[in-house]
């Protein structure tokens, strides 16, 4: 469908039922939303990348839950539990290393165990995933004022992939931050990494910041190492997929040597993430699961 002018914050919509996804591998050029009415619709377009970043990813797979369960209702309602319960299970493994998949899906199966067995449970678990998208929403603002308070004074930044709020459920992560010390005045200029090889920032966020008219220049991955030791940039503000007990965590590809360079040359580095992204069962980063995905992505 096409009838809805994208914007950042309606990436994600919830619309009588079904699931509106904004296909993100088609920005900038299209702008078009699938509807989704299933779990497996919704399982596809993770693993697709119709859909990406860890909080977002975690959205749709709670709304996902709410689908499937008033199907697994309608089809046999004596038995409905273990039905979703497995399906649960397949949807956990669309993408391994986004720890708030797990956590969105350990959030709706506390709800489905608490339901009595003969009752609709749709309703119920609707309104948990609506929660589970206004929180993160509300979250990334509240993220996006503490990140800003550290940048006390105007300088450049650089970003990696996409931590906005195509990746989250509105507002954004990295770009969060971005976005509101933009607004107290202490960003200059984002420069934007092109994020090989799915291209989330020359795809995704030049798209956000440039709809903002935040000044934003992309560029090449290997062009930021040359920009902090000119001196250009003062802080590299980045999101995460995982964030492991001891605090390591893992981003997108790229993100480290971003991370060691900024070391390098005395340039800040954060990481703006929401509590669903720390994982205190993983002891170390070493321990976070990677996903590696086809060599189609590179050829």
């Amino acid at each position: 469908m096409t009838d809805l002018r994208a914007t950042p914050d309606t990436a994600i919509i919830w619309d009588h039922g079904r699931l509106l996804l904004l296909d993100q591998r088609l920005l900038p050029q299209q702008e078009v939303y699938l509807a989704l009415t299933d779990l497996e619709d919704v399982s596809n377009a993770i693993r697709n990348m119709v859909v990406r970043g860890a909080p977002a990813i975690g959205i749709a797979a709670a709304y996902a839950v709410a689908m499937e369960a008033k199907i697994c209702f309608a089809s046999c309602p004596n038995t409905w539990v273990e039905q979703l319960l497995t399906k649960l299970d397949l949807l956990a493994k669309a993408r391994p290393t986004a720890v708030n998949l797990m956590w969105s899906l350990d959030i709706m199966r506390a709800v489905i165990r608490k339901l009595p067995a003969n009752v609709d449970p749709s309703p119920v678990l609707t309104a948990e995933a609506c929660a589970v998208h206004l929180k993160d929403a509300t979250a990334n603002r509240n993220m996006g004022a503490f990140g800003a308070d550290l940048i006390s004074k105007p300088t450049a930044v650089i970003t990696h992939c996409n931590a906005g709020a195509l990746a989250t459920g509105g507002y954004g992560t990295a770009l969060g931050v971005i976005r509101s010390a933009y607004a107290a005045g202490n960003i200059t200029q984002v420069y934007a990494d092109e994020t090989r090889p799915w291209l989330q920032g020359s795809r995704l966020t030049a798209w956000e910041l440039l709809r903002d008219n935040i000044p934003t220049t992309l560029m090449a991955d290997a062009a930021a190492a040359f920009r902090m030791a000119r001196g250009d940039v003062g802080w590299v503000i980045v999101g995460a997929d995982r964030i492991a007990a001891n605090g390591d965590f893992a981003n997108k590809i790229g993100t480290y040597q971003l991370a060691v360079t900024a070391r390098h040359h005395g340039v800040k580095f954060m990481v703006a993430a929401p509590m669903s992204t720390i994982d205190v069962q993983t002891p170390n980063g070493n321990l976070i699961p990677i996903e590696e995905r086809g060599s189609q992505e590179l050829l």
